[in-house]
Parts: structure tokens; sequence; C-alpha cells
């Protein structure tokens, strides 16, 4: 018995170290220790006992790292280094580009929340909020989404002046050249409130905010070139674009077919050094009123002008339109959203060096200036246009569901409608939460090249299905164009979101793993640099270092996997006791299992695994719920952690976690070497899949929460246009919500009392209403009420027709 005892304290107390994730040395000593006591106190069967010693011996031979270099490291360097694929430059700057933030520490397996808990709220300054209830709030009021889309095919000329002479363009440009030198989460809310109004209007103040000539400016321009491009920026004199995507290379940017050559001719009446360029680019927002083109091109010495290479690399430039041989000015019609768009060509087009960005210092260095702006910018605009787009549909929704009626109840009240409203909820929250924590984060000075590449792709995702489900719920009401209609542009958009700054099918099978496993990963890049050292001594120590903490981490997050997929994370110490913890808790818990498995994948795949798309991809997945997890309860801890919004959080989080589970199973189902695969399955599921979705009940918690004046309603609809002014849907919409309550007991009383006695016979809901009034079943100030409350419901949900004169159709 006693021996029994002794030795499940001996096989926990190894298993705690393991789980600490103790040092080799520490771990040595303590083994021989333990096991000492083991072998005075256990009494343990000779052979068990022998392969003790052995591990033991073992453990204290790899402790010599003379030893372990030349019976291990240096034997696996070199498979190591056979097996290791090649590397271009492009790849190397995309993965040097930007910081690991929150994405790195859900790597180890052992999240620090302190490091989330540190990072501080988003907040606006008092000038920022007073520019989002001014100028933000007087530019939704002038905006006509119908009549932009449908009738004039732009925005009205009075829109584009204000959209000038507020500086809506000028919000990244520092003050010191006229601009607004607004925070991240400032730019963010900016571009939320008017894609709530109007996605043609929001995707032209988000591209000369976003990547292109002021923001490439801002960080590498020379100083002559800010002085000179900045201020007129600011002021809207100049209208930029920047042409990157042409015929042969959309995702493939690296692959830019366009060249720069340089060369002497003439220019202003002298002859110089400069460029000669031919390009062919299409898709450039705002190309068709740009005054100034920013420009992606290959630059090619082959004279050796300027030094002794040839292929110099990927450049960008900014070149005035009036440039002789720039052809510009026509417009694509991107899926019935009428933004500026077009093609921008050019041939044999002559420009100094000094139209180079950054000056002839940065020539060759475009695309990692590219990416590295990149690494930020996919936090902000498309993320940004989603949620306002999402949230607006929420609000609406929400209301509609209350005040439309069918079968003498509330659409919002039947099931169905119900869990869509739950999703449309939880996906709203989520997508609001990444917003406004990565883009804080972004202030703070991160540069989170994953997590945009995550907010990229799941947050215009998650916009699509919003999108989907409210098109669900109001029916005819939103397929029907015309003025009264205030979802179906914003939902022909969405593709434009899911296709531009990186195809979302590229972003999540390449890019988020892809890019994570290496940047984030604590060990596989330190692996690979002592790799590729060509100092080989220098390189097989910190190889052999790398390494071997590398398998005492994955063996701690195998052990940490199995103990926590036993005991349900119960018992790993997190920040919060209250009614989150389980959640960080889970969290914990998915992050070693993900951890342990991107190391079995990378060891089992090896360089296929990059082939491996829907392995990457499945695992992409599993990092960006863990990572979206995390967004929401770092929010929700920002928001005061308010007890109303918990319904909310407990969805998303369950909704997130439910779908790492699933996808680390669809991981483990499709890994080729199948004893691995049951091996991994064992530490990471050894009772099973036990994570289970979001419960029925708690969707219609959900759905109750935005379908009458709440707290929860609110805090979604904050960063949206809700003001009456310019005949806002969501103002009449709000309106009616509010009235609900008074109206709902009367409609109530009306059919108790009047319509299935048989006293009130009228089929018309008008005609019902005075009936009851004469009838005394509804008094006067009742039935008034009642019949303004029907007539602004009958104004909701009407819809708009139209001769075919006015639809323009041939032959009318």
């Amino acid at each position: 018995m006693i021996g029994g005892v002794v030795t499940v304290l001996f096989i926990a107390a190894l298993l705690y170290l393991a789980h600490r994730r103790a040092s080799l040395w520490s771990f040595a000593v303590s083994f021989t220790v333990l096991l000492l006591i083991y072998s005075a106190a256990g009494s343990p069967a000779p052979v068990w006992k022998t392969i003790l010693w052995l591990l033991l011996i073992g453990f204290w031979g790899l402790g010599v790292r003379p030893l372990r270099i030349a019976l291990i490291s240096g034997r696996f360097m070199r498979i190591y280094r056979r097996l290791l694929p090649a590397m271009s430059d492009t790849e190397r700057e995309a993965l040097e580009a930007g910081t690991v933030w929150w994405d790195g520490e859900l790597f180890t397996g052992r999240p620090d929340w302190r490091r989330l808990a540190a990072a501080a709220a988003p907040a606006l300054s008092a000038e920022e909020q007073a520019f989002l209830d001014g100028p933000c709030e007087t530019l939704c009021s002038m905006l006509d989404d119908f009549d932009i889309t449908h009738r004039r095919g732009d925005l009205p000329p009075e829109v584009w002046e204000y959209l000038k002479t507020q500086r809506f363009f000028a919000m990244i440009i520092p003050k010191q050249y006229g601009g607004l030198q607004f925070s991240t989460f400032a730019h963010s809310c900016v571009l939320t409130k008017i894609a709530s109004r109007s996605i043609t209007c929001a995707s032209t103040v988000a591209v000369p905010n976003s990547l292109g000539p002021g923001e490439l400016l801002v960080h590498y321009g020379t100083e002559q070139q800010k002085d000179h491009y900045l201020p007129r920026l600011a002021r809207g004199e100049d209208i930029p674009c920047f042409a990157l995507t042409g015929p042969r290379v959309g995702s493939d940017a690296a692959a830019i077919p366009d060249t720069g050559v340089v060369c002497r001719g003439p220019w202003q009446g002298r002859e110089i050094v400069g460029l000669k360029l031919n390009f062919s680019k299409r898709y450039i927002t705002l190309a068709p009123l740009a005054t100034v083109v920013g420009l992606a091109f290959r630059m090619l010495d082959p004279q050796h002008l300027l030094g002794e290479r040839t292929d110099i690399g990927i450049t960008c430039a900014l070149i005035p339109r009036n440039t002789p041989g720039i052809e510009i000015g026509r417009r694509h019609f991107p899926i019935n959203i009428p933004f500026q768009n077009g093609p921008v060509r050019g041939h044999d087009v002559f420009v100094p060096l000094d139209v180079i960005i950054g000056g002839v210092a940065m020539a060759g260095a475009g695309w990692r200036m590219l990416v590295e702006q990149l690494s930020v910018g996919r936090c902000i605009s498309l993320p940004a246009n989603s949620t306002g787009g999402a949230l607006a549909g929420v609000f609406a929704t929400g209301a509609y569901a209350r005040i439309r009626r069918q079968f003498n109840a509330a659409i919002g009240q039947f099931e169905g409608v119900q869990q869509a409203i739950a999703r449309m909820v939880g996906y709203a929250y989520i997508m609001e939460a990444a917003r406004s924590v990565t883009t804080a984060a972004i202030d703070q000075g991160e540069k989170p090249a994953v997590p945009a590449a995550i907010l990229k792709y799941h947050v215009t995702e998650m916009g699509r299905r919003v999108a989907n489900d409210a098109m669900d719920v109001q029916g005819g009401k939103a397929i029907m164009l015309g003025p009264r209609n205030y979802l179906a542009r914003g939902y022909q958009s969405i593709p434009i979101a899911i296709t531009v700054e990186g195809a979302n099918i590229l972003t999540r099978n390449l890019i988020i793993f892809g890019q994570g496993a290496i940047r984030c990963h604590p060990y596989v890049r330190r692996e690979m640099n002592a790799a590729r050292d060509e100092d080989h001594r220098r390189g097989l120590i910190e190889f052999d270092r790398a390494l071997f903490e590398h398998m005492g981490f994955a063996f701690s997050n195998a052990v940490r996997s199995l103990l926590m997929a036993i005991t349900f994370a119960r018992f790993e110490a997190v920040p919060q006791i209250g009614p989150t913890r389980r959640y960080y808790q889970h969290i914990v818990r998915f992050s070693a299992s993900f951890a342990l498995v991107t190391d079995i994948a990378m060891l089992t795949l090896g360089g296929y695994l990059k082939k491996k798309e829907t392995i990457s991809a499945r695992l992409g997945d599993v990092l960006s719920m863990l990572y979206l997890a995390s967004m929401v309860l770092k929010h929700h801890g920002n928001r005061g952690r308010p007890e109303e919004e918990l319904p909310v959080v407990e969805w998303a989080c369950r909704e997130l976690l439910y779908q790492a589970q699933e996808q680390l199973h669809s991981v483990l189902r499709n890994l080729p070497s199948r004893p691995t695969a049951a091996l991994a399955r064992l530490l990471v599921f050894p009772r099973g899949l036990t994570y289970f979705a979001p419960a029925d009940r708690l969707g219609r918690r959900l759905a109750e929460l935005v379908m009458g004046p709440t707290a929860t309603r609110e805090a979604l609809g904050r960063f949206i246009y809700r003001g009456g002014a310019g005949g806002n849907p969501l103002h009449a919409l709000q309106q009616a919500l509010e009235l609900t309550a008074r109206a709902e007991p009367l409609e109530k009383k009306l059919r108790v009392e009047g319509v299935r006695t048989g006293r009130v016979s009228a089929l018309d809901p008008r005609e019902q209403i005075e009936q009851a009034r004469t009838l005394g079943i509804l008094s006067e100030a009742e039935a008034e009420f009642l019949a303004d409350y029907d007539q602004r419901v009958q104004d909701i949900i009407a819809v708009d027709d139209f001769s075919a004169t006015q639809l323009g159709f041939a032959g009318s």
C-alpha cells in the first residue's frame, strides 16, 4: 500500500515538474532526489527501477553539451538543414515585418495573462471624440446611400468638399503638416461609424488613410517629400491612390512584372539619370480622381548607373498624374458599390530618381515598406468597415425583429430567428472586441502582423455571416433595393472586403499559421537562423540550445495538454475569479494543445507542411479562435466587466473555443502519420470532444438583449450612426423599438378583448383600432397612440417600387 502511494506521488511530482516547465538541470536534480526516495520507500519492481535509473543517467548525459552535440544535435542539424526550405528575400522581409504580441503568448502553451492585462484600454481624446460627434456625425447625415449607388454612381460634390475641408483624408498625417494625427483607435472608430451609414464613403475615406502615399511618406519619405506632399494631402488638394495590383499579379504582389529602368533621359530641358516606367495596374481605389499616383514596381539598372546591382528590387515611387505617359481616369464598377476605382497604366513614363519614396537610399526597399505597413494597416480599414456594417445590421435587425409581426407574434419570438440574431450579436461583439483591443495595442507601439491577418480574415468573414443572417431575418424588406433599403448595399459589398488586401483564402491557408509558426513560436525561428548561420560552430551551439529547450517545451506541453484535458483545466491559475474564469482556463488548455499539435505537425511534415494548406489553415483557425477569445475577455475587462454583457461574452467564448476544439480535431483526423495522430489524440482529447457550442437558451438571451432598449444594445451601437438627420432608418427603428413597451400591451388588449371575443371584426389593423376605440376597448389616447405606432411600423417595413423608366431599363 505504501509503495503504491509512493509510486503515485513520484509520478505526480514528475508531472508537476513538467507542467511547471522546470529546466533540464532542475528536472535532473529533482528526478535524482525523487528517484532516491522512491527507490528507498516505494519498493519499485527491478525492471521498472532499472528503466528509471537509465532515464536518470540519460538526463544527466543530456546536460553535458559536448556529448549531446556529438550524439544528437549535430546529426539532427545536418538532417534539418536538408529539410529546411529555401527562403527568398521577400519571404524573409515579410516574416521580419512587425512585432510579436499576444499571438506569441498563445504559441507558448502557457500564455502570460499579465501581459494582456497590462495593455491599456482604448480611449478617445477629447479632440477625437469631438470629431466623431461633430464632423463625422454631420458627414453621415449628408449621405444618401441609394442616391450614391443608384443615381449618381459617386459621392455628391458637397460630400467630396466636406471630406477635404474637414480633413477626413488626413487622419494619419502628423499635425505639423496640417493633419489630424489621430490614434489608430480613433481612426478605426471614424471608419466604423461611416461604414454603418455608407460603405462607398467608408471605402473612400479608408484608402488615403491606409496603405498608400500618405502612410509611406510619413514613415519613409524624405523631408523634402514630406514638406511638399503631406500638407497638400492633408488639405485635400492632392488626392492619392496607390497602384500595386496588376492583371498578372494579385495576391502574389512580390512577383510584380512592372518595371522602372534606370536610364538617362530629358527632364525639364536637361538630361538626367532617372527611371523609365512601364506598368499596368488595376483595381486601384481613387485612381480615376487621383492627382498623385503611388506606384510599386521592380527597379532595374542594366547599365549600372547607380551601382553594381542589376535587379535593385521592388521600389515605391510617387508620381504626379499629369506626367506624360500615364493613362488614368477610366473606372471599374466593383459589385454595384461605386467608390472610385479603376486602372492605371504607364508607357515609357520618364521621371527623376527623386520620385522614389525615401529617395535613392530606399530604392529596392519597397517590399519591406509595404509589408511593414500592412502589419498595421490590415488591423484598421477592413476590420473597421466590416464591424461598422455588422453593428448597424445588429442594431437594425434587433429592432425589426421586435416590431415586425407574423402569426400574431413578433418574429423575434421564433426560435429560428432568435438563433440567427444570437449569431449576429455574438459575432458583432467578437468583431468589435478584436477591432478595439488590437488597435489599442498598435497605439502602444505594437505592429501585430499575425493578428492583422487574423482580423483581416475572420472579421470580414464574420461580417459576411452577420450580413447573411440580417438578410434572412428581414427577408423581402432586405432584398428590395431602393431608398428605404438599409441592408442590401452593405450585403453586396462584402466580397470586396473578402478580396482586397490579400484574398481571404490565401490569408487563411498560407499567412495566419504560415507566418505565425515561424514568427511566434518560441524556438522555430531560432532553430532556422542557427541552421543557416554561416559560422558553423556558433550556429551548432545555438541550434543545440534551441533544440533542447524546444524538446523540453514540447514535453511540457504534452503533459499540460493531457492534465488540463483530464481535469478540464479547473486547477489552472488564471487572473480572474469571477464568471469568466473558466474561459481563461480553457484558453490556456487549448493553447497548450495547439502548441503541442503545432510541434507534431512540423516534426512529421517538415517543409511539406507549407503545401498541406488545409492542415495549415486549421491550425491557423485554432490560433485565431484563441486570439479572438482573448480579445473578447480583454474587451469585457476594458469596459469594466459589465454584468449585463456576460451572456454575450459567454456565447462568444463558447463559440470560439468550440471552433478551436473542432479544428484541432480536424487536424488530428488529417495528419498523414496515423500512429502519431493517435498519440496526439490521446494527449489532447483523452476524454473525447468535451467542449460544446452555445446552448439554445443562451441564444434566446442574446436575441432579447438587442430586441429591447437595453444597455447591451446601447453598447453595441455606440460607434454607429444613429442620428435622425438624413432620414436615417436606424433612428426610425430605434424610435419604434422604444415605443414597443407601451404598444405591445395595447395590441394584446385589442387582440384578447376585441378580436378573440368577436367584438372587433375588421381584418385591417387600422380598422381594428378604430373599432376598439368606438367600443371602448381602447381609450382615445390609446387608440391614437396605437394608430401612430402602427403607421411608424408600416413606414419602416415598406419597400420601394419604380417605373421601368426610373430603373433605366432599355426599351422602357
